[in-house]
């Protein structure tokens, strides 16, 4: 697939129509850092936007805040909030010194914004500092801002193809995609979650305005998570119950094992603490499905569509959280051997290593497409220490009977970045140091 990076943009003069405190090229270098980012002397932003950090950086956030400072970035073992964007970037700057303080701006923003608190207030014939699509006030309203990088970034633009996580690759169309160039790939993933559509789309706003002409749009997916029908797992648009099987995010060592990228291994030492993210933008073809009997859709998936049990259990009233059992099945009269459920984790010796990710998916809905029809379908994500686990995993559902009824379209490989530890921490500090 050809890299559509958009080519990085000249100076606009004047700042003519540029939002208050926006990030453009060269005029962002002024003034100083924020208290919370004291110290990075090539850290610079825009007076307002140092300002503006001054009075926030120290804040904790108030009700329904979730916690950005940590090894961990949120919105990785956060439980998923009903609402979600995935907006893909190109980065534009002009050379190491302004990536970092891109990282930087970005980092200032976003601790804000999950933690909530009065915006600044603007001078005098100027912008507004803030949309106040959610009043005077910004609220948390349980907001994770998760932020990743792709493959091209470390081309030679910026110097940094030295150090690249080890199986960082640009995503390549699997058998059956159709990957469409404007909704696959980008420099930097970042994924918005939080309560309501409201915040997401207050975020979403306001970090483009604080990093235009920098991080310019590639792609980006709205969506949203079901909420349980009738209790347990969330259902997709096919009407089953997706990602039922989830390892114990509770467990610090199931997720050291699984998910976070660990010291003293292949990866760069500054990844450690990050996780590989593969996003996918699957297309549901519903009336076809909805054609289907029942009995037949749940071969297909391989479990029941009333319960989301497994096909052994016959009862509308039986619980999602039966493990599936295939050692007493081997011909698949039970469990189809091409059903989703069974090629994503066979239970066998062989397949041991690479059948459990962290999955954080999310439903879309963008109709009518272009022809006037349905586009429902799936934003599929899931975290993994090593993003081989997910590759071999997909190369295995290329041969489920599920197929005929979904159209991958997009998305990339990403690698999420470790998490922002204190006030004197950034976004990507270690990969730029």
């Amino acid at each position: 697939m050809t890299d559509d990076r958009s080519p990085a943009r000249e100076d606009e003069p004047g700042g003519g129509g540029c939002p208050a405190g926006a990030f453009s090229r060269r005029s962002f270098l002024r003034g100083s850092v924020a208290a919370g980012l004291a110290g990075a002397a090539a850290g610079r932003l825009r007076e307002s936007d140092a300002a503006f950090a001054e009075t926030t950086a120290g804040g904790r956030g108030g009700a329904g805040a979730i916690a950005f400072h940590g090894v961990h970035q949120a919105g990785i073992l956060t439980p998923p909030q009903p609402v979600g964007t995935f907006i893909a970037f190109d980065v534009a700057a002009a050379g190491r010194r302004e990536l970092t303080d891109l990282f930087r701006l970005l980092t200032a923003r976003v601790r804000f914004l999950t933690a909530g608190g009065l915006p600044p207030t603007a001078p005098p014939g100027s912008p507004p500092s803030d949309n106040s699509i959610l009043g005077h006030v910004v609220v948390p309203d349980a907001l994770t801002v998760t932020v990743a990088v792709g493959a091209s970034l470390f081309d030679s633009r910026y110097g940094l193809g030295v150090r690249k996580p080890a199986q960082l690759v640009t995503m390549q169309p699997f058998q059956h995609d159709a990957l469409d160039p404007t909704l696959s790939q980008g420099d930097v993933l970042v994924q918005i979650c939080a309560n309501h559509r409201d915040t997401t789309v207050h975020t979403l706003l306001d970090l483009l305005a604080h990093t235009k002409g920098v991080l310019n749009p590639r792609w980006r997916m709205e969506c949203q998570r079901n909420p349980p029908r009738p209790v347990g797992t969330p259902r997709d648009w096919f009407g089953f119950k997706d990602g039922i099987t989830q390892p114990d995010t509770t467990s610090a060592g199931q997720m050291n094992q699984l998910v976070w990228v660990q010291p003293h291994t292949a990866e760069p030492a500054w990844a450690a603490g990050g996780t590989y993210q593969a996003a996918r933008i699957i297309h549901f073809d519903i009336d076809a499905w909805q054609a289907l009997p029942v009995a037949r859709q749940e071969r297909i998936f391989g479990r029941r569509k009333a319960s989301g049990a497994p096909m052994y259990a016959v009862s509308e009233t039986a619980p999602d959280t039966l493990d599936p059992i295939y050692t007493n099945d081997p011909q698949g009269l039970i469990t189809p051997l091409n059903s989703h459920i069974r090629l994503a984790n066979p239970q066998t010796p062989q397949t041991a290593a690479t059948s459990t990710i962290l999955r954080r998916s999310y439903d879309y809905d963008r109709s009518p497409d272009v022809a006037g029809g349905l586009d429902l379908g799936h934003i599929f994500c899931c975290f993994q220490r090593e993003l081989n686990t997910y590759i071999t995993m997909q190369n295995r559902l290329e041969g489920e009977a599920l197929v005929p009824f979904i159209n991958p379209r997009g998305g990339g490989f990403f690698f999420a970045l470790p998490g922002v530890r204190d006030d004197q921490d950034y976004y990507a500090r270690g990969l730029l140091a």
